[in-house]
């Protein structure tokens, strides 16, 4: 398994919506968010298509 490093800031509001959201651990609701957003990214289409989208979701400029 792959591990990633997340600022503590980011991982301690991981921690608090996880748990308030009933997951059993930071790590299931990570890799839910993760899931769900790969497959919306995945289901746009071309390269093109997805840049676009990363950058109206504000991941890039």
């Amino acid at each position: 398994m792959a591990k990633i490093k997340l600022d503590a800031q980011l991982y301690e509001r991981v921690t608090k919506v996880s748990e308030l959201a009933g997951y059993a651990s930071p790590d299931e609701f990570i890799v839910h968010v993760l899931e769900k957003e790969l497959s919306v990214l995945e289901g746009v289409g071309s390269d093109e298509d997805v840049t676009e989208r990363l950058r109206g979701l504000g991941y890039l400029e």
